[in-house]
């Protein structure tokens, strides 16, 4: 939900562009009436009507007064905009509140409220306030859909002043905007127990979900903040000084999911085309990760990583897996294709070891990229791969009937190196390649007389 900052529309007091400025807000009607008004009073001269020449001068006087009057009226009307809510998949749909409150001694005449949207959005919303007395107040809202993620400005917000005789209509802009972020589509994951997805991290998922870790046997030295229920009296006594027992840190098993962004990977575009495929498949893996009590981080082949860059760039027990989930949503939000054309930074990043579970997604690969990915599983606990053929995502045959495929070429190469790597047919559901791929590193495990590789 975001609230923008009430603001104020005045009427201005008028100076030689205000003239100019009233005048352009003659409407039709009023432009008619101006028109009519000096037609007449010229006819009148000439034909030496003086009935008709009061006519003329009315008609051509009222538009004017009109403008004068709307034009040194103070307005003081506050605007606020309140999306509801702020944060949205793609597909779904958000409702914007607008709500008007005149601030000034005077009522209002008529008031027509408009509000800029990108186009993406839907049409641009349009409502008729009729008259808002003195202190009153009114609220009306609009929806608003997008099928493409990204992050939208709303406003500003636009405010059209009319008189009673609709001759003159002056608009005033408010300073203040807000941004919808259309987040990609998360698909529900079944609780799967993935083989080898905690290795060398013991019961890690167990144990990050304890609220206090077991109490070491050796004290250390009182800190300005430690509870005071933790002090050791009898180190305290032993040593002449304040002594607390030290509380272990949980161990929570981590995942990083990797997301292939290169450009040269992918073919086509659109919500339906495969790199969005793969957007809302990281998008999935790292919410249900989360939700399982992991330490997650999110690594482009750029080999930038969210939630940071810290001393292992993930999201641990210091942050809370909403503000995580919220900060890696923004980022696929507006993710796109990058320049690279190789995986090799990323493979710095995860070159240090214990990354626990690595899921990648991934597009089309030549050999060399393959290799690095073989390099890559050797520094992690376990590794899935989902591979996407833009070819086939564009309905166009793979490969040359009679040559080698080379999808499947890169899948045994995986597959050889350990990893679990599935391809992705076009429109493929995620949550039953999920299942597969529980049941291919199941079978993997039983063949090998492990848990898995």
């Amino acid at each position: 939900m975001s609230t923008a900052g009430a603001v104020h529309a005045d009427g201005d007091t008028g100076d030689q562009s205000g003239v100019r400025t009233a005048l352009a807000g003659l409407t039709t009607r009023g432009r008619s009436f101006l028109a009519a008004g000096v037609a007449a009073a010229v006819c009148a001269y000439v034909l030496g009507q003086s009935d008709l020449l009061r006519v003329g001068l009315l008609l051509a006087v009222l538009p004017l007064v009109c403008a004068a009057v709307l034009y040194r009226t103070r307005y003081r009307v506050a605007g606020s905009r309140r999306l509801s809510p702020g944060r949205v998949p793609a597909g779904s749909e958000a409702r914007v509140h607008l709500r008007m409150e005149n601030v000034s001694r005077l009522p209002t005449g008529l008031l027509m409220l408009q509000d800029r949207v990108p186009y993406v959005l839907g049409p641009r919303p349009r409502f008729v306030l009729d008259r808002v007395e003195a202190g009153g107040r009114r609220e009306v809202s609009y929806r608003v859909r997008s099928d493409l993620r990204g992050r939208y400005p709303l406003g500003p917000l636009q405010l059209r002043l009319s008189d009673p005789f609709g001759m003159c209509e002056l608009t005033r802009s408010f300073s203040t905007h807000d941004t919808l972020t259309v987040i990609p589509r998360v698909v529900p994951l079944p609780s799967v127990r993935l083989s080898g997805e905690a290795k060398g991290y013991g019961d890690g998922r167990q144990r990050a979900l304890a609220l206090a870790g077991e109490d070491d046997v050796i004290p250390r030295g009182y800190r300005y903040g430690d509870d005071l229920r933790r002090v050791h009296w009898r180190s305290t006594a032993r040593y002449g000084e304040l002594m607390v027992r030290r509380e272990e840190q949980p161990q929570r098993a981590r995942c990083t999911v990797l997301l292939d962004t290169r450009g040269v990977a992918y073919a086509g575009a659109g919500p339906d085309s495969a790199f969005e495929w793969a957007v809302s498949g990281a998008a999935s893996v790292l919410v249900h990760m989360l939700e399982r009590g992991f330490s997650v981080r999110l690594l482009t082949d750029t080999g930038n990583s969210v939630p940071g860059e810290g001393s292992d760039g993930f999201a641990g027990a210091s942050q809370e897996s909403a503000d995580a989930a919220g900060l890696m949503m923004d980022t696929l939000a507006v993710v796109d294709h990058s320049d690279g054309e190789g995986l090799s930074r990323a493979y710095d990043v995860v070159r240090g070891g214990n990354e626990g579970l690595l899921v990648a997604f991934l597009g089309d690969l030549d050999e060399e990229q393959a290799a690095v990915l073989a390099r890559m599983r050797q520094r992690s606990g376990g590794a899935l791969a989902f591979l996407l053929d833009s070819d086939t995502w564009l309905g166009e045959p793979a490969e040359v009937p009679g040559t080698p495929d080379r999808r499947e070429e890169r899948l045994r190469m995986l597959r050889e190196a350990g990893w679990t790597a599935l391809g992705v047919p076009r429109g493929a559901p995620l949550d039953e390649l999920w299942r597969q791929a529980d049941r291919e590193r199941s079978g993997l495990a039983a063949a090998s007389g492990g848990e898995g590789p």
